[in-house]
């Protein structure tokens, strides 16, 4: 899966999940630049990529994240691991 692909079904994660269809995904995006993305709606988010992608995140992934490019690498390891 190509990361251009990984954007655009993010893309539509975070439109429907913070209900902003102005939100544009970049590699710096982090938490606080979106209001609405609080510890509630992260736990929200990543539940509902890891249903998307069919992954599970490890503690250690989530504790390291801090921006959408760090999601967007950890998904194309995971889904390339799993050879799709």
């Amino acid at each position: 899966m190509q990361q251009q692909e990984i954007y655009t079904q993010l893309t539509s994660i975070f439109h429907d999940l913070f209900d902003d269809d102005s939100l544009v995904l970049t590699p710096e995006l982090t938490a606080a630049e979106v209001p609405e993305w609080d510890s509630f709606n992260h736990i929200n988010l990543i539940v509902a990529v890891e249903s998307r992608f069919k992954i599970k995140f490890q503690t250690a992934e989530l504790e390291s994240m801090n921006s959408v490019g760090h999601l967007v690498n950890i998904i194309s390891q995971k889904v390339a691991a799993q050879g799709r």
